[in-house]
């Protein structure tokens, strides 16, 4: 059975109340979640000794959150990752967003909000209503993102959404993993199930081309470290200061709507060389942003937990999502969203050793 149970984590600058969420199983695994950006705050999970590990980075107060750079544990959106120049075409209208990462957009702003929670049984949900135009958005959109723990060590994130105008969407966490609870990732063993990835440009904007990982550094369908070709004389490594790219995990353009009972596929499996943690990652997504944490040490959140400074490549993402600006790509699967349609994805994180 899941104990579920809530505490005051603090305060934000401006006097809101922040509440963290603690999910804990059987097996000793303990997931901490708040209300503040739907932010994963920890996961810990058993080791090969059966010691507890901390395997997601973050803060151990909010300060560390709403100063923080680098979105460790949030839910982001209304589109994750970049849109180029900040602007996308809906029905023959130009949309502008606000560029917060030089001329692009990225992220949104959920991971600044606070929302609405109710205790599940298992987890907890969160919810939220954007309103119409918020940073440059159509519609007013009811979004809610779910946190369920399973007795085999499995954590369900659940993303469901609504619109009243035609808009375009794309949600996802971004907690950055290190399955050793401490240094980099460079010496984890990563497989990740995909025979290519979207090229990307300056600025890590995606060019429209799918190139094969077939011969290139960006090969991972056979196991092997992630240091191994991080910093390979590769144009794509020097572009995304290593890996900082959109894996193409289904060749066929996936709807953003889908059957929640059905569509979920394994695209990776990762291992703790020192820990022995294995994380798989199930998604019902057509693609994973896989981000190695090259700009970590430059985080603008102070110290980590445990007052540790992390590391460059301290953690290693593994955003499911739509495609970078797909609005701008019609190439790329669509992340439209209609009125009357109903916007549902899942992302499992099971871990074991």
């Amino acid at each position: 059975m899941i104990k579920v149970t809530c505490a005051l984590f603090g305060e934000t600058a401006d006097g809101r109340r922040v509440t963290r969420y603690r999910l804990e199983n059987g097996n000793g695994m303990v997931v901490s979640v708040l209300d503040y950006g739907c932010t994963i705050q920890s996961v810990f999970v058993p080791d090969r000794s059966g010691r507890l590990a901390d395997v997601v980075l973050g803060y151990d107060d909010i300060a560390g959150y709403e100063a923080g750079t680098v979105f460790f544990g949030a839910f982001v959106g209304r589109y994750a990752n970049r849109i180029r120049k900040s602007e996308f075409e809906l029905n023959g209208r130009m949309y502008r967003l606000e560029p917060n990462d030089g001329e692009n957009h990225l992220h949104g702003n959920f991971s600044r909000e606070l929302f609405s929670a109710e205790l599940l049984p298992d987890g907890v949900v969160f919810r939220r209503t954007s309103p119409d135009g918020e940073e440059g958005f159509p519609g007013t959109l009811e979004v809610e993102v779910s946190y369920r723990l399973t007795e085999s060590n499995a954590l369900v994130l659940t993303y469901r959404a609504a619109a009243d105008a035609d808009t375009v969407l794309n949600l996802t966490n971004h907690s950055y993993f290190n399955l050793n609870g401490k240094g980099t990732v460079l010496g984890h063993k990563l497989s990740l199930f995909s025979d290519s990835f979207t090229e990307i440009g300056e600025g890590t904007i995606p060019t429209g081309r799918i190139l094969p990982v077939e011969g290139t550094p960006f090969d991972f369908r056979t196991k092997r470290a992630i240091g191994e070709r991080i910093d390979d004389d590769h144009p794509q490594i020097k572009l995304g200061n290593g890996y900082d790219h959109n894996y193409v995990l289904r060749d066929s353009g996936a709807e953003p709507m889908c059957d929640m009972d059905e569509g979920v596929y394994r695209f990776a499996e990762l291992e703790g060389d020192e820990s022995g943690i294995r994380m798989e990652c199930f998604t019902t997504q057509p693609g994973v942003q896989f981000y190695t944490g090259n700009f970590v040490d430059t985080d603008a959140g102070g110290a980590g937990k445990g007052g540790v400074t992390y590391p460059r490549r301290g953690g290693v993402c593994f955003e499911t999502q739509h495609y970078p600006c797909s609005p701008n790509f019609p190439q790329f699967p669509s992340s439209v969203l209609r009125p009357g349609e109903k916007y549902c994805q899942k992302t499992i994180y099971r871990f074991s050793v």
